[in-house]
């Protein structure tokens, strides 16, 4: 295993991955975003750096967002068909369609034979 310094430039941040390669500048990789979704990264850049110890290179790549990615996220932001003013709790949902009194149980007749 691999560990690789990734210096991320969507969200300004450095983090380490395990990897088995180091990807190349070009390729796309999934990393897994602050909010624990999956999101697609274009490699800009990669480079190696002397350890502070021994003769040791340490892998580095420079990641951005995929546009198409950028877009999907801005995308579920303003997603016209969605009114989140009309947000509510699902309690309170569900007593709309609950009525003041108990459901009866419909009994079905799962009998499949024929009468003759």
């Amino acid at each position: 295993m691999i560990e690789i310094e990734v210096q991320n430039e969507t969200h300004q941040d450095v983090h380490r991955i395990k990897a088995m390669t180091v990807p190349r500048i070009g390729e796309g990789i999934r990393l897994k975003e602050p909010n624990g979704q999956w999101a697609s990264y274009d490699i800009l850049d990669v480079w190696y750096q002397q350890a502070e110890f021994g003769e040791i290179w340490v892998p580095y790549i420079h990641v951005r967002m995929t546009p198409e990615e950028l877009r999907a996220i801005d995308m579920t932001g303003a997603n016209p068909l969605v009114d989140k003013a009309q947000q509510m709790p699902i309690e309170d949902f569900l007593k709309k369609f609950e009525g003041e009194h108990e459901h009866e149980t419909v009994k079905l007749n799962l009998d499949m034979s024929e009468d003759v």
